[in-house]
């Protein structure tokens, strides 16, 4: 793992979401790229220059949220880039190469009852690139434990195990898979890809309607440092399809949840 990206918006929690990302990234010996995107006000045509002022006013906010945590020896570069925050991220995943995405749960406006904003649900629904969503206020802490949340053990692209794989190997961390078997469980979700067992610690299976309540239902057994799940149509984002916003009666997590990508 060595390109972390760290987007950054109008956020309290957003220094904290740095700060996370950094220590990570130490022990990961990865690099750090703290990215805003920004757009131009549709009003702002008669004003010169605007592109250069409102990139320079990105930046200098970037910068201030850079220096107001410990770098800790890590490599942070700061990124401002004009237009959609989707489109900018995969620009810089082709020019870069990106790893990992982490980010904050949610931007100040949004409503106490949401767990993603639109923002943050955005990336981890349009990007295929995996992503570390950070609870607000959370501190780093070595991962010792990380619980796995499926429903089907079929992966098509074993590369998307990638991440999980790095966090395992680089904390000597213990990986617990839990297949949870909902109403639309089918026969052939029993299947397992071989580069999944090689990593899987441990197994168990329940029955539950959701895969957020089989989580629930298992969570304090297992007590992991960290929630892993793979974005799938059928599966624990499904809502996310529909919509890039999550309420937290649909699911919340406070402990950082890795979600995986391209498995289908």
């Amino acid at each position: 793992m060595n390109h972390i990206l760290v987007p950054i918006g109008e956020s309290t929690n957003a220094k904290n979401t740095l700060q996370y990302a950094i220590d990570f990234a130490k022990a990961m010996d990865a690099k750090v790229f703290v990215f805003r995107a920004f757009k131009i006000p549709s009003k702002a045509g008669t004003i010169l220059n605007v592109d250069e002022i409102v990139s320079r006013e990105t930046t200098t906010y970037v910068k201030e949220v850079v220096e107001s945590v410990d770098l800790k020896g890590v490599d942070v570069s700061v990124i401002s880039a004009k237009g959609n925050v989707i489109d900018s991220i995969n620009a810089i995943d082709k020019e870069l190469g990106i790893d990992l995405i982490i980010i904050g749960p949610r931007s100040n406006s949004i409503k106490e009852e949401v767990f993603l904003g639109s923002t943050s649900g955005s990336i981890v629904k349009q990007t295929d690139i995996s992503v570390l969503v950070v609870p607000e206020g959370y501190v780093f802490q070595p991962i010792k434990k990380v619980l796995t949340a499926i429903k089907s053990g079929i992966i098509k692209r074993k590369e998307v195990l990638k991440p999980l794989e790095t966090i395992l190997e680089v904390f000597d961390a213990k990986m617990q898979l839990l297949q949870i078997k909902t109403p639309d469980f089918l026969p052939e979700d029993l299947e397992f890809h071989s580069e999944l067992a090689a990593i899987t610690s441990g197994y168990k299976s329940s029955e539950n309607s959701t895969l957020f309540q089989g989580v629930l239902e298992h969570l304090n057994a297992n007590n992991p440092d960290m929630i892993c799940v793979f974005r799938r149509k059928r599966g624990f984002f499904q809502k996310l399809w529909m919509q890039n916003s999550i309420k937290k009666v649909d699911f919340e997590s406070r402990l950082p949840l890795l979600v995986l990508k391209g498995t289908e």
